[in-house]
């Protein structure tokens, strides 16, 4: 009986000519791919011990379509299903309504092509718009996007540092729009790992086996973590009126230097894979947690102003949560690590 996607079925292997073992393809997977004799197809041996089977004329990406009936969207929520649709892996988004759109659909789309990268607007009307994604997935490559976060990531936390210590507000002015292109990479990265899980081609053109490339979104997802609490940390900087001044030499502040050395030491383990120098930059996270800890349950033993004091507890919560996600990052790239000298063995 022939087999549909998702099935499974035995097949037999063939010895023929003494020496060659052959099987049999199911017609209907035949038939879709429009095969036919000496067409090619790739085999590829997984690490798992599985084959796939891939035709070699198949399309870099699947075009895949996503409909949006408006009129059957809650207010307020087309941005979730957009940004659903966009990670999901879609390369074309069409929205249309019975009615003329509201200022906040229209406010909701633009807010969804701030969010994403690679999405424009290709047909446009009074009840409809129809995306374009002129992006493919595997163009980028993850560690492109993963130090751009970094970079975002650490100028922040090293800006508000000087903020805090002294310097010019104007220095974290722009931390919304920082945090705003992080989240961007960050859901950028996670479609193209869902693209790989689809797509054997997009793996091979990231050059990235499968299991790598959701260990990169794991990556992600702390550098992305990191930023939220690096743009509490810049928001609450901006927003005390008036302000403590912390000494950089004290904690929490005295924190911040040896949070940067550990992270850049490990995204540069991102490429050499040094487990040695990954636990050390681990420890000393660790330590920073520690002692920032021990900081805040000492803050309220002393006599100084109840409003210096709840801002400094909240600006070290903020370190300290920020090397908590710095050590997940780590243990991160000790998982990928481990399951490389698997697949060598």
């Amino acid at each position: 009986m022939p087999i549909g996607p998702g099935e499974q079925d035995v097949r037999r292997l063939q010895l023929t000519g003494g020496s060659t073992y052959t099987m049999s393809l199911p017609k209907p997977w035949v038939l879709t791919n429009n095969l036919s004799a000496r067409d090619g197809i790739r085999v590829e041996w997984r690490p798992t011990g599985e084959l796939s089977l891939t035709p070699l004329d198949v399309p870099e990406e699947i075009k895949t379509l996503v409909e949006l009936n408006l009129d059957r969207i809650p207010e307020g929520a087309l941005y979730d299903h957009l940004m659903g649709a966009y990670l999901s892996g879609a390369r074309e988004i069409s929205a249309q309504s019975e009615i003329q759109f509201s200022r906040e659909i229209r406010s909701e789309i633009r807010r969804f092509l701030r969010s994403t990268r690679g999405f424009e607007i290709g047909e446009q009307s009074e009840t409809s718009v129809h995306l374009i994604s002129l992006l493919n997935a595997g163009e980028l490559p993850l560690h492109a996007s993963l130090n751009r976060m970094y970079l975002l990531l650490s100028s922040l936390v090293r800006d508000t540092f000087e903020v805090l210590t002294g310097s010019d507000d104007e220095l974290i002015s722009d931390f919304e729009e920082r945090e705003r292109e992080v989240d961007g990479l960050h859901y950028l990265i996670e479609r193209q790992v869902g693209s790989m899980l689809d797509s054997q081609q997009v793996a091979r053109s990231l050059g990235l086996g499968r299991k790598q490339g959701v260990e990169h979104a794991n990556l992600a997802r702390s550098l992305e973590r990191m930023m939220d609490h690096a743009h509490e940390m810049a928001r609450l900087t901006l927003e005390t009126t008036p302000r403590p001044r912390l000494k950089s030499e004290e904690f929490p502040l005295s924190a911040l230097p040896m949070w940067m050395d550990a992270q850049k030491s490990l995204m540069i383990n991102l490429r050499t894979h040094d487990s040695y120098q990954i636990e050390e930059a681990r420890d000393s996270l660790k330590a920073a947690q520690l002692s920032l800890k021990e900081h805040e349950e000492g803050l309220w033993t002393g006599r100084r102003k109840a409003s210096r004091l709840l801002f400094e507890d909240r600006i070290s919560e903020s370190i300290r949560r920020i090397c908590a996600y710095s050590r997940d990052f780590g243990e991160i790239l000790l998982n990928m690590i481990a399951y490389d000298s698997i697949q060598r063995e």
